[in-house]
C-alpha cells in the first residue's frame, strides 16, 4: 500500500509562539517536512493551496462528556467526535460519569473498544475515582490512560468522593495525574435549601451562581491544592469559574515542571451572570457561569499563564431536559463544534493572540498530559492539523449544528472565522461542513 501524501502550500503556520508562511508535506500519518517552499515530487501528491489561511495544530480537548455508554439519547462517541473535528478538535479526553461509570478496568476497556470502532477524533478516557475503588485505581497503567477524575462536588452522574480519608489515600498512592471537579458539597446544599424554600422548584436560573457559589468553588479547590502539596500528588483543577481561585495558581514554573495546574472552559470566558435572563438553563453549568469581574480575572490568569489550558467540558443534554424547571434541568451544554471559532472571535476582539490560543488549546494539553507526538506542528509528529479562514463569517443555526442534541448556546451567533479543513493522522477528515474520512482516529498514547 502506498502512503497517501498531501502537500499544503502557502499556509500561515502557527506553532510555538510564531506565525510563518510555508508549506507542509504530510506522508501517511505524519508531518514529513516543513519548509518555506516544497515542490510536489509526483502527480500522486494531493496539493492543497492554503493561501491566506492559518494552519494550526489540531486542538486537544482535555474534558468532554460524550455520554456513551448508557446516556446515548443525549450523545454518543460517533456523533460528538464528528462535531469535534468540525470544530478543529482532533483529540479528546472523555470523562467517567457515564452509565455504567468508568470505575473499573473492565468498563474502561469497553469504552476504548467503542471509540476504536466509532470515533472520528483521537481519543483517551479518564478513570473515575469513588469512595471505594482504590484497588481498581491502583491497577490503572498511567501509560495507557489520560488521568484519574475525581468529583469533589456532585455533578451529573453522582460520583462524589467526599470521604477525607479516602481522598488522602488516593492522593498519596496513585501515580496518575489527578483531575478534579472542585465545588464544596455542604456549601451548595445549604445555599440550595435556602432558594428552594423561597421559590420551590422554579428557582430563577440567575441564582445558580449563588447556589454553586464562589465560596463553594474556592473552599473545594483550595483544599484539593493543600492536599496535593501535602502528598506530592500531580493535580489538575478543571474548569475554574471564579477570580478568587486564580490566586491559588502560579506562573513561575514552566508547565512541564508544574505539579499543580488549572484549566478554564469556553463558557466561563464567554458568558456572565447577565446572560441568564436571556439564555436561562441553556447556560446552566457546574460550576456556574459567574460575574463579569470573575470572567475578567479568569482572562487575566489565562493570559499571564496561571491558567494553563482552555477546554470545553462539552456536556450535552436534550433540549427537553434543559428546558425543565431549574431543579430538574441538568447542568452542562454542547461546545466542541464551536469552541475554537469562539476563541478566534475573541482574537478578532483583540482579547487574545492566535499564538496564545494555540498554546492553550493545542500545545499545553499535550505537555500537561504528556501526549506523544501531538499538539504541535513538527516534523515526525502526527499530522493533526486544522486550516482556518479568519474572514469567512458563518452563523450558528439549527441546520449546521452537528451535536446529537441538536442545539447550542451559541445559536444565532455569527463567527467571523471558519474551520475549512481538519486532518486527523494525515487524513482529511472534514472539509467545509462535509465529512471525508472519519475512520483515521487513534488511541492517544502517553510519554510517561
Amino acid at each position: 500500500m502506498t502512503l497517501k501524501t498531501t502537500l499544503i502550500k502557502n499556509a500561515n503556520i502557527v506553532n510555538e509562539g510564531k506565525i510563518f508562511n510555508g508549506d507542509i508535506l504530510i506522508e501517511g500519518e505524519f508531518i514529513k517536512q516543513i519548509s518555506k517552499s516544497i515542490s510536489a515530487k509526483s502527480a500522486d501528491v494531493h496539493v492543497l493551496d492554503a493561501e491566506g489561511k492559518y494552519l494550526l495544530p489540531g486542538v486537544i480537548d482535555d474534558q468532554v462528556h460524550f455520554r456513551e455508554p448508557g446516556l446515548t439519547h443525549k450523545a454518543n462517541i460517533e456523533t460528538e467526535s464528528k462535531a469535534a473535528i468540525a470544530g478543529g478538535i482532533t483529540s479528546f479526553i472523555e470523562m467517567p460519569n457515564t452509565n455504567p461509570q468508568t470505575t473499573t478496568i473492565e468498563k474502561l476497556e469497553e469504552k476504548f473498544e467503542i471509540a476504536a470502532k466509532t470515533s472520528s477524533a483521537n481519543y483517551s478516557f479518564m478513570f473515575g475515582g469513588t469512595n471505594d475503588n482504590l484497588d481498581e485505581i491502583l491497577k490503572v497503567d498511567a501509560k495507557n490512560v489520560a488521568a484519574l477524575k475525581l468529583f469533589l462536588g456532585s455533578s451529573t452522574g453522582n460520583m462524589l468522593v467526599d470521604n477525607p480519608e479516602v481522598l488522602e489515600n488516593i492522593f498519596s498512592k496513585t501515580n496518575l495525574l489527578i483531575a478534579v471537579h472542585c465545588e464544596d458539597e455542604g456549601t451548595i446544599k445549604a445555599n440550595f435549601e435556602k432558594y428552594l424554600k423561597q421559590y420551590g422548584d422554579a428557582i430563577p436560573t440567575k441564582y445558580h451562581p449563588e447556589i454553586r457559589s464562589e465560596e463553594a468553588c474556592y473552599l473545594s479547590s483550595s483544599k484539593a491544592i493543600e492536599l496535593a502539596k501535602k502528598t506530592g500528588a500531580r493535580l489538575h483543577v478543571f474548569h475554574l469559574s471564579t477570580g478568587k481561585e486564580t490566586a491559588l495558581f502560579d506562573n513561575k514554573t514552566p508547565l512541564k515542571d508544574k505539579k499543580i495546574t488549572a484549566e478554564v472552559c469556553i463558557h466561563h470566558l464567554w458568558f456572565t451572570d447577565k446572560d441568564y435572563d436571556k439564555k436561562g438553563t441553556l447556560i446552566k453549568w457546574n460550576p456556574a457561569v459567574k460575574t463579569q469581574k470573575d470572567k475578567d480575572q479568569l482572562w487575566d490568569a489565562l493570559l499571564d499563564d496561571r491558567i494553563d489550558v482552555i477546554a470545553t467540558d462539552h456536556a450535552p443534554h436534550t433540549i427537553e431536559e434543559k428546558e425543565n424547571v431549574y431543579t430538574k434541568a441538568p447542568s452542562g451544554g454542547p461546545l466542541v463544534q464551536h469552541a475554537l471559532p469562539a476563541m478566534l472571535e475573541m482574537h478578532h476582539k483583540n482579547k487574545i493572540s492566535i499564538e496564545k490560543i494555540v498554546e492553550k488549546m493545542c500545545h499545553n494539553p499535550a505537555i500537561l498530559f504528556q501526549i506523544e507526538k501531538r499538539g504541535f506542528i513538527k516534523e515526525g509528529f502526527f499530522a493533526d492539523l486544522v486550516l482556518v479562514d479568519l474572514h469567512h463569517p458563518w452563523t450558528v443555526k439549527k441546520e449546521n449544528i452537528l451535536y446529537k442534541c441538536g442545539w447550542s448556546p451559541f445559536e444565532g451567533t455569527t463567527f467571523k472565522s471558519r474551520i475549512t479543513h481538519t486532518f486527523v493522522n494525515g487524513s482529511l477528515a472534514y472539509n467545509n461542513f462535509k465529512f471525508i474520512n472519519v475512520n483515521a482516529a487513534k488511541r492517544l498514547t502517553f510519554n510517561r
